[in-house]
Formats: C-alpha cells, structure tokens, sequence
C-alpha cells in the first residue's frame, strides 16, 4: 500500500491494483481569505483516471467541481449520504451516498464511512486492503466516536487533520492528539495543511511539530510523518 500526498487534504492511496483518492482539491490560489501554501502535487489531467473518489464533506477546499466533471461516469465516488445531492450538484456523476459504519466492497478494497463532526454534512472513511486500514478523517473536531473506530478497525494508518489558524474548522494540535490517543494507530500523517490565511491575525502557532510533542505529553506511541506535496509512504 502506497499513500501519497497531493496537497492539502487530497491524498492519493493505491493498493491491491486500485487508486484511491481522497477529497479532491486542485485550486492553485485559495479564496478570499485563504491562501495555498503549495501547489498540488499533481492536476487534474494527471489523477482523472483513478479508481475511487472519497469525498468526506462538500466545502470549497475539498471539493472541486472541474474536476468532478471530468472523471469519467464509471468512476465511483463515496460521499456522506445526506450529501449526495450537494455532491452532484458540484457536477459528480456516479455518486453512491454512505451512512455512519455502512460500507461498501469495491473489488479488493472495502470502504466504510465513519462519524464525523464538522460545520457541514461530513464523514470519515476507513480503506481496507491488503490486510491493511487506514483511517481517513476528512474535517472533523475530536469525538467520542473516534474510540469506537479504533476499536473496530485498529487503524495502521490515520489520515489526520491538524489547522493552523484561528476559528478552527477542524482540529488544531490539541484535538489531534486526543484523538490519536483515541485511535492508537500505528502512524499518523498530519493533513489539511495546504491552505493559511491570509490575514496573519487569524494564524497561530500551531505545527505538525507541536502536534508531535502533544502526543508524547499525552503518552502516546503513534509515529508522526509528515508528507510535503509529492511524497509518499509505503506501509
């Protein structure tokens, strides 16, 4: 199994001959009040042949609607269930909509959608392949919930969202190290990276790095890595 960042919270995972990708988002400048910190890794052009799309939740940084339009229709993408509509509005064609702990088998892979909590209609994801699971968390706030994914699946891989600014929309260090702690995977890569605002009055201080030294506080073994755009994890 191959885990490859492409920015921001769109990360590629392929295994067991499948490409799965998660929350898809090529935007180059932001919006607004939002900035890119880095281009993604790849285009659209170059990721429109995959496999599977997982779509956690429909806000700006995690969706995009060109190229929704350009998968082609036999290309399935998962979303949250009460969210399908939004999804195809963006312009989604083959969208199968997933409740908490309902799961679906594609080939080799087996998906499940998990809790998750966030100011939208959200979910999480688990992959399993190749004896492996791997969590992906989409946006979510830390949540009793996540005790009861680490017990069902023991995650090897978490996916995890860590915000640097204010008004979090997600889990800042705090958060994420409580819910590794919940978890217990066995590696955790810190996402939901790729955009700053840009107004430095809503930046903190907030880092991967911090998010490292709150999981040891907290006595927790989870290894941290981080993937800048473009790198890869084999696990």
């Amino acid at each position: 199994m191959k885990v490859t960042m492409i920015g921001h919270s769109t990360v590629l995972v392929e295994t067991s001959g499948m490409r799965i990708l998660t929350d898809p988002y090529f935007g180059s400048r932001g919006n607004l009040a939002f900035a890119r910190s880095a281009p993604p890794a790849r285009n659209r052009e170059e990721l429109k042949d995959v496999d599977l799309v997982l779509v956690s939740h429909n806000h700006w940084d995690h969706t995009d609607r060109r190229f929704f339009r350009s998968l082609a229709a036999q290309v399935p993408m998962i979303a949250p269930r009460a969210a399908v509509w939004i999804t195809r509005c963006q312009g989604a064609k083959n969208v199968t909509g997933l409740g908490n702990w309902e799961e679906r088998q594609f080939g080799p892979v087996r998906i499940t959608a998990v809790p998750a909590l966030h100011l939208a209609l959200p979910c999480g994801f688990v992959i399993e392949a190749e004896g492996k699971r791997v969590y992906f968390a989409g946006d979510t706030y830390y949540g009793r919930f996540m005790t009861e994914i680490g017990a069902r699946f023991k995650p090897d891989l978490a996916l995890m969202p860590v915000t640097t600014f204010r008004i979090p929309m997600t889990m800042g260090e705090s958060g994420a190290a409580r819910a590794v702690k919940a978890l217990s995977p066995k590696i955790v890569i810190p996402i939901h990276l790729g955009i700053v605002p840009r107004s430095p009055l809503l930046r903190t201080k907030d880092s991967p790095e911090g998010f490292s030294r709150r999981m040891q506080r907290v006595g927790v073994g989870t290894r941290m890595t981080v993937l800048r755009e473009g790198a890869s994890l084999d696990c």
